[in-house]
């Protein structure tokens, strides 16, 4: 696979925390923002695989640390926080990626994977920026992960999912308006990527996957390291630095979000 070369030192100096980082979009994005120069504390629940990625950023000629955090933990993000700021010096980009799934029929969906939806999505991404406010006041930067299932005309059998992923996306523009004073810049991506589940979904559903696919105008699945960290990337650069509030869909055209 061709890895994501961003232009020379555009996050130079930076240091970015990743939820959700050791696998899928989240380890895409944080290659690619170390591709961009960018120090990465890689975050997620499983020691094993965070640590194989900020190794694989290492090998590749960048800096990083692997940070083990319950993100639906209040404690665990403040004590997070704190650590990546001792380790780094500083955090200046924000990327809440972690979220647990909550997928099924309303009247099917289990309870606490509801719960467990909102409090890995929303609650979480609240108590991460509420955190690292005070760190990324003058110019810093929140990248926040949403979903096209929240703007689906029909969500059906994806509604908590949505839910949950919809109350980020407001968290995003509140925090861009109450925050601008602060320079802190808020935006969020809807991301189309491809995944073990995907290629799983396609050999055992060619048919359907098929079809799916046919509705993505540029007829692929993005690839998280080449496609949805290049976005995020763009988003945490000078050259997104009148860009605030915005839902940036990153998924081949599907969603056609104006």
């Amino acid at each position: 696979m061709t890895t994501f070369q961003a232009a020379p030192a555009v996050l130079a100096g930076e240091t970015a925390i990743v939820t959700g980082a050791g696998q899928g979009i989240g380890r895409g994005i944080a290659l690619a923002l170390a591709a961009a120069g960018a120090q990465v504390a890689v975050v997620g629940r499983t020691s094993s695989t965070i640590a194989a990625v900020a190794d694989e950023i290492v090998d590749r000629g960048g800096r990083a640390e692997a940070f083990v955090c319950d993100v639906t933990d209040g404690i665990a993000v403040e004590g997070l926080v704190s650590a990546v700021v001792e380790e780094f010096g500083a955090l200046t980009v924000l990327v809440n990626n972690a979220m647990s799934p909550a997928h099924g029929l309303l009247l099917e969906v289990d309870e606490q994977a509801y719960r467990g939806a909102m409090e890995s999505g929303p609650t979480a991404t609240w108590r991460m920026m509420r955190a690292s406010h005070p760190h990324l006041r003058g110019g810093g930067r929140i990248v926040n992960l949403g979903s096209a299932a929240g703007i689906r005309w029909d969500p059906s059998g994806t509604g908590a999912y949505a839910a949950a992923k919809e109350a980020v996306r407001v968290l995003t523009r509140t925090a861009a308006c109450e925050w601008a004073n602060d320079d802190i810049r808020v935006n969020a991506i809807l991301p189309l990527a491809n995944s073990d589940t995907m290629e799983e979904w396609f050999r055992v559903e060619p048919d359907a996957a098929a079809g799916y696919l046919a509705t993505v105008p540029l007829g692929r699945l993005g690839d998280p390291e080449t496609d949805i960290g290049p976005a995020v990337v763009f988003l945490c650069s000078a050259a997104s630095r009148y860009v605030t509030g915005h839902t940036l869909a990153v998924d081949g055209g599907q969603a056609l979000v104006r």
